[in-house]
């Protein structure tokens, strides 16, 4: 595996090594020792995964306290927008966003560590992703900006007249929301 440290510390991209050949292909999108290695030992307990259609952004959404999730991230069909928002207090990068496309094409997944948001939006008729967490879901913990704050900016390659999100995404709070931020 190929891993590829972002601009952001600690969000880190994986590229698998896939061997294909007439029957198809074959990679492994998980080997302990190899992220181990490349500095990611945390310990996932749960696995999520969701469908989606075209225009669909589900996010910013994190959870806070000791109930705080890192994420290991990836697409099983189609192909998705996704976004890690720093929000970690006293983060020189607060407030910023990594954004990778991730697809069944390419095969890469997104490691993102506790202290962020995150959200995507699909960019292919539908999209099926997938995700480990080290920690689980804890709904009083969780916490959300609007997917749309102007002060972080995210194109997320959708028309916004075609962006579908929930109505708790769409009243969500903002940046300047963020508990102990700055």
């Amino acid at each position: 595996m190929n891993f590829i440290k972002t601009d952001i510390d600690g969000v880190i991209i994986i590229e698998p090594r896939i061997f294909s050949d007439a029957r198809g292909y074959f990679f492994e999108s998980y080997n302990e020792a190899e992220f181990n290695r490349a500095g990611i030992t945390n310990r996932f307990v749960q696995d999520n995964q969701s469908k989606s259609s075209y225009g669909v952004v589900r996010g910013l959404h994190c959870q806070t306290g000791e109930h705080a999730q890192a994420k290991l991230v990836r697409v099983l069909h189609g192909r998705v927008l996704d976004v890690a928002v720093d929000i970690r207090p006293g983060s020189p990068t607060f407030g910023k966003h990594v954004a990778v496309e991730l697809s069944d094409e390419n095969q890469r997944q997104l490691f993102i560590p506790r202290g962020f948001l995150h959200g995507f939006s699909v960019l292919s008729d539908t999209a099926v992703f997938a995700y480990k967490c080290d920690n689980l879901y804890h709904p009083e913990s969780e916490f959300g900006i609007r997917f749309d704050d102007p002060e972080i900016g995210i194109d997320w390659k959708v028309p916004a007249d075609k962006i579908i999100t929930s109505e708790k995404d769409r009243i969500a709070k903002g940046l300047k929301d963020v508990p102990n931020n700055r």
